[in-house]
């Protein structure tokens, strides 16, 4: 056989093996991130929707705790080389980390989700409503001692799962498994 039919035939099979394994990743994406004036300051409501892989969903269902990350950030950018060329420099305003658990408890069969911070513990009686409340994000409120310009500053929110939080012998295989690295790209919430 020819080297450029068996090149030919590589190719091919990693442009297959290439779509199958982006058509099988899952992804968190964000929706309706806006931001609204309340009393002096501003809240934050915005919706994530939280599509777990089926090996995510085993894990869960097995007694392994998921650990959500919700990242948020207030920056200002700011033109390095000029007012006219697309890139920018960005300062971080203020920045912060919310962290949920997820747990399902085989014995009731409810779903629980911890807020980490707070200890605040609510059952569920399915995975779908347990994932819904966790993409509520209402009327979280901007911190007040920075000034906030809404024509310069920006507000950015992302998620992802936290797969450093996972039991010890299976962080390995998550870290080089794609259906563990699940996130959503940064995305700015809009001003009133």
């Amino acid at each position: 056989m020819p080297v450029y039919a068996i090149v030919k035939k590589s190719i091919a099979a990693f442009l297959l093996l290439f779509c199958l394994n982006s058509q099988a990743a899952e992804h968190f994406y964000i929706d309706n991130a806006s931001i609204s004036k309340r009393g002096n300051g501003y809240s934050l409501n915005a919706t994530i929707h939280y599509p777990l892989s089926p090996r995510v969903i085993e894990a869960l269902e097995n007694g392994v705790p998921i650990t959500f990350l919700q990242h948020f950030r207030l920056s200002e950018p700011f033109p390095v080389i000029g007012a006219y060329l697309p890139w920018d420099w960005r300062e971080t305003h203020w920045s912060t980390v919310i962290s949920y658990q997820l747990r399902y408890h085989a014995l009731s069969e409810q779903y629980i989700l911890l807020a980490m911070d707070t200890d605040k513990r609510r059952n569920f009686p399915s995975l779908n409503s347990a994932l819904v409340t966790l993409g509520k994000i209402e009327q979280l409120t901007l911190p007040p001692e920075h000034d906030i310009n809404p024509d310069t500053t920006l507000l950015e929110i992302q998620s992802e799962l936290d797969i450093h939080a996972l039991p010890t012998p299976m962080r390995p295989g998550a870290l080089i498994s794609d259906k563990w690295q699940i996130a959503s790209p940064w995305v700015t919430a809009s001003w009133p």
